[in-house]
């Protein structure tokens, strides 16, 4: 077994909750009164472009609810949005091992907006962890497609057999394990501290 020597880690449903998925979305529509099925349809034609940093949050809040007079501010909802983050204690526990052997180069690659991204960067001192952030909103490329992964396989400059991918969704597995990444399906700590431990991760 190759010696791994970079690792990847998704963030949104691994090491913190996801930072705006559906159901933080359904919790908004019935705090701010929403017309769910218009929010949704409005989210699905703008978020892709959100997430991939080709508009900004103020341009997706302009698209999907401030088209019309609102009974809340848009300061409001972004407050909303940011204090659904949460931090998943155990598995960062985890990340913080790795982190302190040293020896590892770490990485995020993870889908995120800019804006989501850089508070929850700030908000849970992810750079003690992460070296680098291949982040949707800053390659301009989304899992599960192909561009996001070769993007930070050049960067690192590591062969992919080196490499570890942790992610806590199937359909993102299946394309780095396709480049010969090592790539580990994430369900709970305890599980990913054996699967690490199979690669002969100190953990």
């Amino acid at each position: 077994m190759p010696e791994i020597t970079t690792m990847f880690w998704d963030i949104g449903g691994v090491i913190l909750t996801n930072g705006w998925d559906r159901v933080s979305r359904r919790e908004a529509a019935n705090v701010f009164h929403l017309d769910w099925e218009d929010f949704q349809d409005r989210h699905d034609l703008s978020f892709p472009a959100l997430d991939a940093g080709h508009i900004t949050l103020n341009e997706y809040l302009d698209r999907t609810l401030f088209y019309r007079t609102r009974s809340f501010t848009r300061e409001e909802f972004v407050a909303h949005i940011f204090a659904q983050s949460r931090e998943f204690p155990e598995s960062r526990a985890v990340l913080d091992e790795v982190t302190r052997s040293k020896k590892y180069f770490i990485a995020s690659l993870n889908n995120e907006p800019l804006e989501i991204n850089q508070y929850r960067i700030k908000a849970f001192d992810l750079r003690r962890n992460f070296q680098v952030f291949f982040s949707s909103c800053y390659v301009r490329a989304r899992k599960p497609d192909e561009a996001i992964f070769r993007i930070a396989l050049q960067v690192v400059q590591r062969p992919p057999e080196q490499c570890i991918f942790v992610d806590d969704r199937v359909l993102n597995l299946e394309v780095p394990r396709r480049l010969g990444v090592n790539v580990i399906h994430y369900q709970d700590a305890v599980q990913l501290r054996s699967e690490l431990r199979k690669h002969h991760v100190e953990v």
